[in-house]
């Protein structure tokens, strides 16, 4: 268990966090006993059981999870649909995500919105899991895992003139996206750990979307698989490629100390 002071930056969350990946879960909440702080808590997910057995297996092994938590924000891991805000209905999400989505049909569809960039994320839970959470707590609140670090780099893409192109690693894939005014102008996933791999990717969307080499910028976030070599690789096209440094963007602030944290759920407590 890490537990790390915070300062004034922390965004007072009376919430259990639970944080769900492909192949990853961990727990995080503000530490009642010490005002300002976090507690971060990996846990090493079994292979051969599913998430959902994995989560009741939690229950019983984490004290944190002991403490008798009402109220639960899960962030989940999932392919996800995004459509205009003034385009979506309620009553026709699920269609619309089965149809762009495969491979999904056992799951719950949710959504989230993201009044900033004028549209909603469309996902899913499995079935499964979400019954375990839902049993274990009154109040629950699901969001993608990639909302909160959206919202921060639209926020931060307005700094400069240059248009901006993200790339946020994590879980063994890459999310790809780039805003223009206060929408989406770009947004994909693509499942790839591996160099070669994200340096297409990024290169496609980059051509596809008539960004400039040496004026416009690409921003790299999160887990960068190999980084000395993926930063040369992207250099040999495009001149302005950055790492986002969280220790410098959010002033070291010390959640930024805890180890192996995911940039997403430093996002997510951290006021921006």
């Amino acid at each position: 268990m890490t537990i790390q002071d915070t300062n004034r930056n922390i965004v007072k969350k009376p919430r259990l966090t639970i944080r769900v990946g492909r192949q990853t879960l961990s727990f995080s909440a503000l530490d009642a006993s010490r005002s300002g702080s976090i507690v971060y808590e990996p846990y090493t997910v079994r292979s051969g059981i599913s998430m959902a057995a994995n989560l009741r297996e939690a229950f019983k092994e984490i004290d944190l999870l002991s403490n008798g938590w009402q109220r639960a924000m899960v962030l989940l891991d999932s392919p996800v649909l995004m459509i205009p805000v003034d385009e979506f209905k309620e009553s026709s999400k699920e269609v619309l995500y089965r149809h762009a989505i495969t491979g999904r049909e056992g799951e719950t569809v949710l959504s989230t919105v993201l009044p900033s960039l004028n549209a909603v994320a469309v996902y899913s839970v499995n079935k499964d899991l979400k019954l375990v959470i839902d049993d274990h707590f009154a109040d629950v609140r699901f969001t993608h895992v990639c909302a909160p670090v959206w919202n921060h780099l639209y926020r931060r893409s307005f700094t400069g003139v240059r248009m901006k192109l993200y790339a946020y690693f994590h879980d063994k894939k890459m999310d790809v996206f780039s805003f223009q005014q206060n929408r989406f102008r770009f947004t994909n996933s693509f499942n790839t750990n591996l160099v070669p791999d994200a340096v297409y990717f990024i290169l496609n969307v980059w051509k596809q979307l008539a960004f400039d080499n040496k004026r416009d910028e690409l921003h790299l976030v999160g887990e960068l698989p190999a980084r000395d070599e993926l930063m040369q690789e992207l250099h040999t096209f495009i001149q302005n490629v950055y790492v986002v440094n969280p220790k410098a963007e959010f002033n070291r602030a010390p959640i930024t100390e805890i180890k192996n944290l995911p940039y997403d759920l430093l996002t997510y407590f951290v006021k921006n």
